[in-house]
């Protein structure tokens, strides 16, 4: 098949630029996708992270810089409960995700929960970075 021979040139070329966790294919963990909005005081992310607990996550804000990254591990083992697993796919292993913030944020205040597999981080604005409406006199 032309397009299976494509495909694994292709993920043989991420795995060689970006690593193991950007190969096509690749557990979806490994990088976990982000929405990242801003209200007029904070900035708000959202991130799937379903099947992880809130003690494998970890939150850093460095320099305008959110990471989100943690641990997961499924334990399984070759044989369970009368079955044998031929592959296994899910999510285990460690994951990582840094961005930077389009503003500053006070990185005392911010609050993060994880509800039904879905990581929700609010990191309030810094006063300088709030809007000001200035009054234009004549």
């Amino acid at each position: 098949n032309p397009l299976a021979g494509w495909r694994d040139e292709m993920e043989q070329m991420f795995k060689g630029f970006f690593g193991e966790a950007a190969a096509i294919g690749a557990p979806a963990v490994a990088f976990p996708r982000l929405d990242l909005a801003e209200t007029d005081d904070a900035i708000e992310v959202d991130t799937d992270l379903p099947g992880v607990k809130p003690e494998e996550v970890q939150i850093d804000v460095v320099d305008n810089r959110l990471t989100i990254s943690g641990q997961h591990q499924e334990e399984r083992t070759s044989e369970e409960n009368g079955r044998k697993y031929h592959r296994v796919e899910r999510r285990s292993g460690s994951f990582s995700r840094s961005v930077w913030l389009p503003t500053a944020v006070v990185a005392d205040q911010v609050e993060a929960r994880l509800t039904d597999g879905v990581l929700h981080i609010r990191l309030p604005k810094a006063e300088v970075s709030k809007r000001h409406k200035i009054a234009v006199k004549s």
